[in-house]
């Protein structure tokens, strides 16, 4: 059966007993701007695979591979990862694979996987070997966000209130700007030889990352319009009449 498009099919393969599960959301969304994500696997032992990590594979679609170590000191996970990489490879299921992983061992893999023609990308942490960090074609090195400060009102007096300021009544009907779009098109741009990114390349990406994604929910009519009300972001129009956008410390300014 022949794809539907010309878009590339993406494979995102976690190796749970290597990394937070808080990485998942971002590997995604790196996955993303390659293509559809079409596989989505967590690999990890029956000690790895409860709690946080069953929660969050659940919550983000992934299909758990759970894997019994049969004797001491052997990954069944690693290998079971490894032979899937390689299955979907000669299926041609996929023609990018995002590793999520900040074990060397897998460098090998991606070697492999690049010599026969597919696109290799690394999401790890910060301690990830440079023997994997140059085995990929794109790495990105992921961190964990930073505790929220504490609020400081819950520092007062015990037992003294917090008032509550109320809600206005318009705000279901104002326009939000999150910064996920802004994260979006500083990513796309990185590709860029401009740092312009294409108006409709950035709609399929905030698609992929978020099936729900529309400008509407955010009160706007359209993305154009919602790219305009954002002061970190630059809007302006090629000369064959597409729109495109960028940071705002880039691109020449709209209307010039």
């Amino acid at each position: 059966m022949g794809k539907s498009s010309d878009e590339a099919r993406v494979a995102v393969l976690v190796d749970c007993d290597n990394v937070q599960p808080e990485i998942i959301e971002s590997a995604l969304r790196f996955g993303a701007q390659f293509g559809r994500v079409v596989v989505r696997r967590g690999y990890g032992n029956a000690g790895t695979l409860g709690g946080k990590w069953r929660d969050k594979l659940v919550e983000q679609a992934f299909t758990p591979s759970l894997q019994y170590q049969y004797a001491g000191g052997k990954n069944t996970a690693d290998i079971a990862l490894a032979l899937d990489a390689m299955e979907l490879l000669f299926d041609e299921r996929v023609e990018v694979f995002c590793l999520v992983t900040s074990d060397s061992d897998f460098a090998y893999l991606c070697r492999k996987l690049r010599e026969r023609g597919s696109l290799m990308c690394i999401v790890g942490e910060a301690k990830t070997p440079e023997a994997l960090r140059n085995a990929a074609d794109h790495f990105f090195e992921w961190s964990p966000a930073p505790e929220s400060a504490p609020d400081p009102r819950a520092g007062s007096r015990p037992g003294s209130p917090v008032e509550k300021k109320p809600e206005p009544e318009s705000r279901s009907q104002a326009k939000r700007r999150p910064m996920s779009v802004v994260d979006a098109v500083a990513m796309l741009a990185e590709s860029s030889s401009d740092g312009q990114v294409d108006l409709g390349a950035l709609g399929n990406y905030l698609r992929r990352t978020d099936s729900s994604f529309t400008p509407k929910t955010y009160g706007h009519s359209g993305l154009l319009d919602m790219l305009r009300t954002y002061d970190l972001l630059r809007v302006g129009k090629a000369e064959g009449g597409g729109w495109w956008v960028s940071l705002a410390e880039q691109g020449t300014p709209s209307g010039a």
